[in-house]
């Protein structure tokens, strides 16, 4: 896979990043929302495919990304198809900060060292070029506008940052309610990323043991959490 294109994972975390603060929305349910990305580019590059609620590796294949490689990797692994909760579900840890350490080397974000309460060491990244953010943004914004179906990455990542909670964060307020419906409605235009945004709202609803029953994939439950105060470690 060229690196030329931002990767959806990628695109989500700038999406959180908080531009004044440095911190990032939802990180919880972020962490989930990061690797639900992962699926999706991994299905956007034929490497994976949906198999109901499960997941199907169909092309071993790397893609020259050593993160999805080796998230590509641990579900050859497995043998068999995967649930997607169980997957998403499962310990990441460290993928919030790999993906900001790569962004940080690509040049589009930069570390902020300081201390909480005066004590504690803390990092917050800031992004280095604003352009890309409002372009990640501008794409949500059109598809949320216009009601123009939206290519399957823009759907994608639309759903998924609808199901980690990032609709306050990017259109807050009451005013920013028809906005925030919209880009819960996105969700239904890419299977793959309802497959996804759907179990990551399972996971944090805690219905990860159990298969999912479909109510359609237009009106999912709203996912908990709120606005980081802490900074990214």
């Amino acid at each position: 896979m060229g690196r030329s294109r931002r990767s959806i994972p990628e695109e989500l975390l700038l999406l959180a990043l908080d531009p004044t603060t440095g911190t990032t929305a939802q990180p919880q349910s972020l962490d989930l929302g990061l690797a639900g990305a992962q699926l999706v580019e991994l299905a956007l590059a034929g490497r994976i495919a949906p198999d109901g609620d499960r997941i199907a590796v169909v092309m071993p294949r790397p893609t020259g990304d050593p993160t999805l490689d080796s998230a590509l990797e641990l579900l050859r692994r497995r043998g068999s198809p995967v649930r997607a909760v169980h997957w998403i579900g499962g310990p990441r840890l460290g993928l919030r900060q790999t993906y900001l350490s790569h962004l940080e080397r690509c040049g589009m974000v930069h570390a902020v060292e300081g201390q909480m309460c005066g004590v504690l060491p803390t990092t917050r990244y800031q992004a280095t070029d604003t352009a890309i953010s409002r372009e990640i943004r501008t794409r949500l914004d059109s598809a949320i506008r216009t009601g123009v179906p939206p290519d399957p990455r823009t759907a994608a990542l639309a759903a998924l940052a609808h199901a980690v909670g990032l609709g306050k964060h990017l259109y807050p307020g009451n005013e920013g309610r028809s906005s925030r419906s919209r880009l819960r409605d996105l969700i239904r235009h890419d299977p793959m990323g309802g497959l996804v945004a759907h179990a990551v709202m399972d996971v944090q609803n805690g219905a990860a043991a159990q298969p999912r029953r479909g109510n359609g994939p237009g009106v999912p439950a709203q996912p908990r959490g709120g606005m980081a105060r802490a900074a990214v470690h």
